[in-house]
């Protein structure tokens, strides 16, 4: 079942991020004839190695949350499922930093408009573009990760790790949606509000992930509980402020309801704002509800679990097109 809730999370992940593309306006456009560029199976690489590269960074900080939070260790060794939550974590690196490369060169095609077979002769011009540097500092972070990951075994290997996947993350964010062109306080205030929605949701998810795969005591329960709760507070609170900055509603106290209407990013942050307020509905039902009779009957709670992390996996596509929408 564990395995299939991955395949799952996936798919799910796929498909909205597809329809999403298609609804909102943002998918790629075929070239004018007579122009050359970015292929059309490039173009639609890019999310789709960008959705493989977040879901793997979700899966590597959950096995590493796992093996530094949730599982007990003896005298600060790995045992158990903590080794094997590091090794899943080495693996998901290695993934991580391939889909990371690839997402540098496809980067690299579509904002040059140059077709992928012409690419090493723009090299230089290539290197200059802030996307790619960020994309090979990430690739190079997870494949020193992935070596690394590879012989730990103890804790304090694995919080270095932690840090280090979460380094991983920022170089990206510094240049999304955040950096926006406007003012400087408003352009270091949308970054640094994605840089939190993005490290709250990936701790979030990751955590919930490997709480399901490593994790199924009361103890190791309690404590993403009391994360998840922080998680959702950070993840709401930023995503309401990025969006607001990013729809104009400062400037206009009916720009944000506008724009929800009327734009193809409204209506994605609009659908985002929804499949949050369902996650935060599971997990009031798991504190009122499941986690009271755990001990009693757990078949509910993992149940409803495994339907949250799949519908997490939607919103990790939602935002992948939404990072890809005007």
């Amino acid at each position: 079942m564990r395995r299939f809730l991955g395949v799952g999370m996936v798919a799910a992940g796929i498909v909205v991020l597809v329809v999403a593309l298609l609804v909102a306006g943002g998918t790629p456009k075929p070239l004018p004839a007579g122009l050359s560029g970015a292929s059309m199976p490039v173009s639609w690489a890019l999310p789709v190695l960008r959705l493989a590269a977040d879901l793997a960074a979700v899966a590597c900080v959950g096995g590493l949350l796992a093996a530094v939070v949730f599982l007990p260790a003896e005298g600060g060794k790995l045992v158990g499922q903590g080794l094997r939550a590091v090794q899943d974590a080495a693996v998901v690196a290695g993934v991580w930093a391939v889909a990371s490369l690839g997402g540098l060169v496809a980067t690299a095609s579509v904002i040059l408009g140059v077709p992928l077979s012409h690419l090493a002769e723009h090299a230089e011009l290539a290197g200059g573009l802030n996307q790619v540097r960020a994309l090979a500092v990430t690739t190079v972070l997870m494949a020193i990760l992935a070596v690394v990951l590879s012989g730990c075994r103890t804790v304090a290997t694995a919080r270095v790790c932690l840090v280090l996947a979460a380094a991983a993350l920022l170089g990206p964010l510094l240049n999304g949606h955040g950096a926006i062109e406007r003012t400087a306080f408003w352009s270091v205030l949308a970054t640094a509000s994605l840089v939190v929605h993005v490290f709250a949701a990936t701790v979030w998810i990751g955590g919930l992930g490997a709480l399901l795969r490593y994790a199924r005591d009361r103890v190791a329960v309690e404590r993403f509980s009391a994360l998840a709760l922080i998680c959702a507070v950070s993840v709401g609170v930023t995503g309401l402020l990025t969006g607001e900055i990013h729809l104009g509603g400062r400037e206009d106290g009916w720009g944000l309801i506008t724009q929800w209407v009327t734009s193809g990013y409204g209506a994605l942050v609009f659908a985002k704002a929804v499949a949050f307020a369902v996650l935060v509905c599971i997990g009031w039902w798991h504190r009122k509800a499941t986690l009271p009779s755990l001990a009693s009957s757990p078949t509910a709670f993992w149940r409803l679990a495994a339907g949250e992390l799949v519908l997490m996996g939607a919103t990790v596509g939602l935002a992948v097109a939404l990072s890809r929408t005007p």
